[in-house]
């Protein structure tokens, strides 16, 4: 299906595709679940899935003890059974018991590939978060894995799941109120990188640094980094584009039903803040190009937004108006002063009390993720594809990938998805798979 007959759908139609009623009895016995990655959006994704199903968590995996032992206090008094569960060390080992229908990855990005493959050669089913991988070669392999053991994975990129964002695309975009759209901006103005230079030190005792480094480039350990501060840090992630981008790329395609960008090209890099010890971009453009659509992409992470209501978010032109879609909102307005439109998130503090004393919690994305949970769940019962599929994770996350090697190069990169490579550009394949440090080993689709 092309983007404009895709727009000719009647409203509805893909709702109804992806949004079945749930209950327990759709999943059949309670699931025993494991976390892997127990800081800060591993247990808000654990606390989701806890409000909205019966099952019981009954493994919980960190290389910070400390990290450990606070979830897995939580754990037992969030769930029904107010069972403490197992911890775990290594998730090898914990993975290596086979006695888990559900495992949430929750890992910085760097670790996402080799923790949800384990996961689905023991039997599970998985939730793991965006972006899925660090490098294309990974991201295939993730894929190859999920086909290969016939499991579902549902990826964390939740505006999918987002009720007033879900409102917008069937009553605005597929009712054709935009018209022809020709361009659709994506961006994010937060300031996302650490302004502090403190000296390396030892790292704590309480955490095996060497394996939370796994995989990646060993650095002298740096209180920055952990915990939440790797998304700085190339080492571990691919940026801004490859954290905050990637939601508004996929929301963006599952909007308008695009598949991969054709040509792919990207500019900018530390421009501004020079000082920090930070080394991820702290300006950067993007242009997905799909043809007769462009999707472009912009970060900044100093001065002003240009309109302070949507620092993070996409604005979709079309020829009879303009859709403003974020986590917080969406803005309709008609070209030719019409009546606009506007809704704010959906909060659901009442039905989720929970939701208000939670520590850390993102109130306005709560929602999403039960509604990503539940999709999740209704497609483990179903043995269907998941709103978010492994697949649409591995499209947004290589084509952000892809920006930033395009950025890398300084030129711009047209992509062969029936390859998987990059067409005509042997330096730029080269770079499709980062090196592993050793002893860790690389997946690839034909070794999984």
């Amino acid at each position: 299906m092309n983007r404009r007959d895709f727009l000719k759908v009647s409203a509805g139609a893909g709702l109804a595709l992806w949004t079945p009623s749930y209950g327990a009895e759709s999943v059949g016995e309670k699931k025993r679940v494991g976390l892997i990655g127990c800081g800060w959006y591993g247990k808000s994704d654990l606390f989701r899935l806890i409000q909205v199903a019966p099952v019981e968590v009954v493994s919980l995996c960190d290389v910070d003890r400390n990290m450990l032992e606070d979830a897995a206090e939580m754990v037992a008094t969030r769930q029904l059974s107010k069972k403490k569960p197992r911890t775990f060390h290594d998730y090898r080992e914990m993975l290596r018991q086979r006695d888990l229908d559900i495992v949430l990855v929750a890992t910085p990005d760097h670790w996402h590939a080799l923790a949800m493959i384990a996961a689905l050669e023991a039997g599970a089913d998985v939730y793991v978060q965006k972006p899925i991988s660090v490098d294309i070669l990974e991201g295939q392999a993730m894929l190859a894995a999920a086909r290969k053991h016939s499991r579902v994975v549902q990826v964390g990129t939740q505006r999918r799941s987002t009720p007033h964002l879900i409102e917008a695309r069937e009553q605005i975009i597929k009712q054709q109120r935009l018209g022809t759209i020709g361009l659709v901006e994506i961006y994010c103005y937060y300031t996302m990188r650490t302004h502090e230079n403190p000296p390396d030190t030892a790292p704590p005792e309480y955490l095996d640094y060497d394996l939370w480094t796994g995989p990646a480039p060993m650095r002298p350990y740096n209180r920055l980094v952990h915990p939440r501060g790797w998304r700085a840090f190339m080492e571990y992630c691919n940026g801004i584009v490859g954290d905050m981008g990637v939601h508004m790329f996929d929301m963006t395609r599952w909007m308008l039903d695009l598949g991969w960008p054709a040509r792919v090209s990207s500019s900018g890099g530390i421009l501004i803040d020079k000082k920090s010890k930070a080394n991820i971009s702290d300006t950067q453009t993007a242009v997905f190009d799909y043809g007769d659509l462009q999707v472009v992409w912009q970060h900044r992470t100093w001065g002003d937004p240009p309109d302070p209501k949507y620092p993070w978010g996409a604005t979709f032109y079309g020829d009879k108006g303009t859709l403003k879609a974020s986590v917080m909102s969406y803005d309709f307005i008609p070209k030719g002063g019409g009546q606009p439109i506007h809704r704010d998130v959906t909060y659901e503090l009442d039905q989720y009390p929970e939701d208000r004393t939670e520590k850390n919690i993102e109130k306005q994305c709560a929602p999403a993720t039960r509604g990503q949970m539940r999709n999740f769940l209704s497609c483990i019962g179903s043995r269907g594809r998941p709103v978010a599929d492994i697949e649409e994770g591995y499209i947004s996350t290589s084509s952000c990938i892809l920006a930033n090697l395009s950025m890398k190069l300084g030129r711009s990169l047209a992509w062969d998805s029936s390859a998987g490579k990059i067409k005509g550009d042997d330096d730029a394949n080269q770079l499709l798979r980062r090196p592993y440090r050793s002893p860790w080993i690389h997946p690839s689709p034909a070794s999984v």
